[in-house]
């Protein structure tokens, strides 16, 4: 991470931040994994009022919106948000848009991406200057533990076909850690990070890099979750193809 940014965003007050975690029957692990990220949080970052976790339910047709309603009700930093129609980037275009904090993120509920890194995201965000910090795996620095060589595969020639056909400079538009400053969303949106699917987290990406905001990419350690994947990688990538055909089109 490029430390040596202009601090042109300093403030002395703490900057408040929101992470959604999109879920869609989750029932099992939702308890568990939102208790170890909101005692990270809350060891980490002290302020009162400073950060939220928003549960974005998906859908689900299971025990998690109950779940959720509970350790919202139990916890004063968790929020649940419904949305009835499935759809990752529908599930954080909604908690976005109700947001009021300054850093709008999210990540992936199986936590694969090590809790240290939020806090080098929040001081790229909040003291270095950046605009958004996405984490990649796929960077020389980053460690990658358990990770499939089908998803390895699939992995690089998504983030290889996206250099390629929209001319694209970051690393890794595929990973669930993605964290910008809130002031940016409505013109990501507009200028094309549009999709209600999964690849709405790499038109932000797309997007911001046509707009010239200042990208933060950070090598992460990352842990793959071993339970077999519920996403259908052909399917999936039918989708993703569909979407950059979209996307280019928005391309200045």
């Amino acid at each position: 991470m490029q430390a040596e940014q202009p601090n042109r965003y300093y403030s002395t007050l703490p900057m408040t931040f929101d992470v959604t975690i999109p879920i869609l029957n989750e029932e099992e692990t939702l308890d568990r994994q939102v208790r170890i990220l909101h005692r990270f949080l809350k060891n980490n970052f002290p302020e009162p009022g400073q950060w939220r976790i928003v549960i974005a339910d998906n859908g689900s047709t299971d025990r998690s919106p109950e779940i959720a309603g509970a350790l919202s009700h139990e916890l004063p930093e968790v929020a649940l948000v419904r949305v009835p129609e499935k759809g990752v980037g529908l599930a954080l275009k909604t908690s976005w848009s109700k947001s009021t904090a300054d850093i709008v993120g999210y990540m992936d509920l199986d936590l694969a991406t090590d809790l240290q890194h939020f806090i080098q995201a929040y001081h790229a965000l909040a003291t270095e200057g950046f605009d958004l910090v996405y984490a990649t795996r796929l960077h020389h620095k980053s460690r990658v533990i358990g990770r499939t060589l089908k998803r390895e595969i699939t992995s690089r020639v998504f983030n290889g076909i996206l250099k390629m056909y929209l001319g694209t400079r970051f690393s890794d538009g595929m990973c669930g850690f993605k964290w910008l400053r809130r002031e940016h969303l409505s013109a990501l949106m507009e200028g094309g990070a549009t999709s209600n699917g999964w690849f709405f987290s790499t038109e932000l990406l797309a997007v911001a890099e046509w707009k010239g905001l200042n990208l933060c990419e950070l090598p992460v350690k990352w842990t793959d979750d071993t339970t077999e994947s519920k996403v259908n990688i052909i399917g999936l990538a039918k989708q993703y193809l569909k979407a950059m055909q979209v996307l280019k089109k928005r391309k200045p």
